[in-house]
């Protein structure tokens, strides 16, 4: 429409100017007036006919906003609450999870590099790399807790070889790797989605924390709202933010997401998260009855993020040391506090201020 106007109030000015030349003033301006009433017309007609669209689908707020965005869709039935159980003591280190993932969603590939600290090339979650198997290799360092039998003890009285066989098992000795598949947490309460400015991140009807890749514009709030290092913006292609999205094209067809489905230990489980909490915590109780206490669940009570998150771990040491907080913030728990500081401020320097002006 503007267009239209814009070109029709060209021709407008150009009649104008020619018509100067001839001496004919009024002709011109009557052309301008006559073109900006015929285009009020025209953007009256539409606006009628869109209101009467309006007042055949619903409030004069639907009408306005299904002028500007076009019809909407009907909202997807609800569904139950997916999410993952990673049981860390049977995550083997295969990285299946992480080719998995990639394939499925067509991320690329980074060169590898060596670290020279360990055999974990990935480094890290990226925007890239929506999954990580960390390593955590305690070589040569001696854990109280473990191993689960006295060494010294079981090779003095012959329970254990003096030069144990290559198939000794990994708790004759006090080496161990940890390994964790990580993952976005998709939080009952997360931070990232109440930092986003524009709507781009939201909650699907299986309750899991989806990036709206046309809505993003990069600005990287819910970057550095992320208290578990999650979500990044991809600085080489689009520059938005991306992340895990646990398969959310598999869920709609009723599949099991890429990483779990590839996962040859099990150590990824998929499912309705009530279910995959109550199996947590047998499978915690497993492991104490055979006498791994330092096992522990991460992320199954609602104390961490005030709900919980969904998809959450078992681990086999505290949660520092596969770097994870043991109380992650929640950023949005700071902006009262933070509001009402800056209004007393506020109030106290404007005082000061009169105070000072007066004198």
């Amino acid at each position: 429409m503007l267009k239209t106007l814009f070109t029709s109030h060209k021709r407008g000015f150009l009649s104008l100017a020619t018509r100067t030349r001839s001496g004919t003033w009024r002709s011109g301006f009557q052309t301008i007036a006559e073109t900006w009433r015929s285009g009020f017309q025209v953007d009256r007609s539409q606006q009628n006919t869109k209101q009467q669209a309006g007042q055949l689908n619903g409030s004069p707020l639907g009408s306005m906003v299904s002028s500007l965005v076009g019809p909407r869709e009907p909202a997807p039935p609800p569904q139950p609450v997916m999410g993952f159980f990673t049981d860390t003591s049977l995550c083997i280190g295969c990285k299946a999870c992480e080719v998995a993932c990639k394939q499925w969603n067509q991320l690329p590939a980074k060169e590898p590099f060596w670290t020279g600290s360990s055999y974990d090339n990935t480094g890290h979650l990226s925007a890239i790399a929506w999954r990580h198997v960390q390593f955590i290799e305690e070589i040569g360092q001696t854990r109280p807790a473990l191993p689960l039998i006295d060494i010294q003890a079981a090779k003095s009285n012959g329970t254990i070889p003096m030069t144990p066989p290559g198939t000794a098992l990994p708790f004759f000795n006090t080496d161990r790797w940890l390994m964790r598949s990580d993952v976005c947490k998709h939080c009952a309460h997360a931070p990232c989605h109440e930092a986003c400015p524009t709507g781009a991140i939201i909650r699907t009807e299986f309750d899991t924390v989806y990036v709206q890749q046309d809505i993003c514009n990069g600005c990287g709030y819910c970057v550095v709202a992320c208290p578990f290092g999650v979500i990044a913006r991809d600085e080489q292609e689009t520059h938005t933010a991306r992340k895990c999205t646990l398969c959310y094209d598999r869920m709609k067809d009723g599949l099991e997401p890429a990483c779990a489905k590839s996962c040859p230990t099990d150590s990824i489980q998929y499912g309705e998260v009530e279910e995959l909490k109550q199996h947590a915590r047998e499978r915690l109780g497993l492991l104490h009855e055979r006498g791994l206490n330092e096992a522990r669940l991460y992320g199954v009570d609602d104390n961490i993020l005030d709900g919980g998150l969904h998809a959450f771990f078992l681990l086999l040491d505290e949660p520092e040391v596969y770097n994870l907080p043991s109380n992650p913030p929640r950023p949005s728990n700071n902006v009262v506090p933070a509001s009402l500081w800056s209004i007393a401020a506020a109030l106290l320097l404007s005082l000061f201020g009169f105070l000072f002006l007066k004198k």
